[in-house]
């Protein structure tokens, strides 16, 4: 999935311009309980502003609390000038981004601000695709790196009529094996499901309902 398809889009998003003053944003941060705000020039993306980084620049402006917030215009603290996506990245890249930093902007080709993916939104869409938000039987085992062994899983599946929730696979420790978590839904003929699959190769090694 790319980028652009988990963002909020811009009218769905809180923003504040440069020229507005550190009260006001601060206003929107509480207001919606946010850590964090795109700010545009117009509607070109100019950075973010955070309460922390307001909280750095009140600690050392050795100003009072209330002529702060007032005389200091949000372009006077911005950051993360340069810190943007363009959407055409893969969702699962931008939790490195995330990690440290609660949203990410993105922008077209000129900079102008079209949305926003937030590290909430990164991790909704990692519980998706391992299928948390829904009961089931989560099947982890593995299989010998071979082509057509998805195939095979697949016909499998079929022949035994499973509703697949989710299906993720990863590179083992061994690089000729590959390791898969599988999501069903939860039906009776599981355990002839799980022979089938031990009899075409794949060892199971862990079986969970969740």
């Amino acid at each position: 999935m790319f980028v652009k398809s988990a963002m909020i889009p811009k009218h769905k998003c809180y923003v504040v311009q440069e020229n507005d003053t550190v009260e006001k944003a601060l206003d929107v941060l509480e207001h919606h309980q946010i850590d964090g705000v795109p700010v545009l020039s117009g509607d070109q993306y100019a950075g973010v502003v955070t309460r922390y980084n307001i909280y750095q620049h009140f600690f050392s402006s050795e100003k009072l609390k209330a002529d702060f917030v007032k005389e200091t215009l949000v372009k006077d603290i911005v950051t993360h000038h340069d810190k943007y996506l363009v959407g055409d990245e893969m969702f699962e890249k931008t939790l490195l981004e995330l990690q440290d930093f609660p949203i990410l902007s993105v922008v077209d080709e000129e900079r102008r601000f079209l949305g926003l993916v937030t590290r909430y939104d990164i991790l909704e869409q990692f519980q998706s695709a391992f299928g948390m938000h829904r009961e089931g039987i989560r099947i982890a085992f593995t299989s010998v790196e071979t082509e057509g062994r998805i195939a095979r899983l697949g016909e499998i599946i079929q022949q035994h009529h499973e509703s697949v929730i989710s299906l993720v696979t990863f590179d083992a420790t061994d690089k000729l094996l590959r390791r898969i978590v599988l999501k069903i839904e939860k039906k009776d003929n599981i355990d002839k499901f799980l022979k089938k699959l031990e009899k075409s190769g794949f060892r199971i090694l862990d079986i969970t309902e969740d």
